[in-house]
């Protein structure tokens, strides 16, 4: 679900645009727009059960693979 906030800055009178401008993104900075904004720029979507335990798997398989080599002396540090 989106959440919409409004913000409605209307000129003043003898204010220039870039005033203007100037206090709309204040008002959004203060509204925090800006912040959600960016946070859902960024968004990473949680892996999936099947990936979780694919990994999970393969770490398992290459500890194993590890301690066997371990014991025949051909790791390297």
């Amino acid at each position: 679900m989106i959440m919409v906030t409004v913000i409605e800055v209307k000129k003043k009178l003898r204010e220039g645009p870039l005033n203007l401008i100037r206090r709309f993104s204040k008002s959004a900075r203060g509204a925090g727009i800006i912040y959600k904004v960016r946070a859902n720029r960024f968004f990473a979507r949680k892996d999936s059960f099947l990936k979780t335990k694919n990994r999970a798997l393969t770490k398992i398989i290459k500890g194993k693979e590890y301690e066997r080599l371990k014991k025949l002396g051909k790791t390297f540090k």
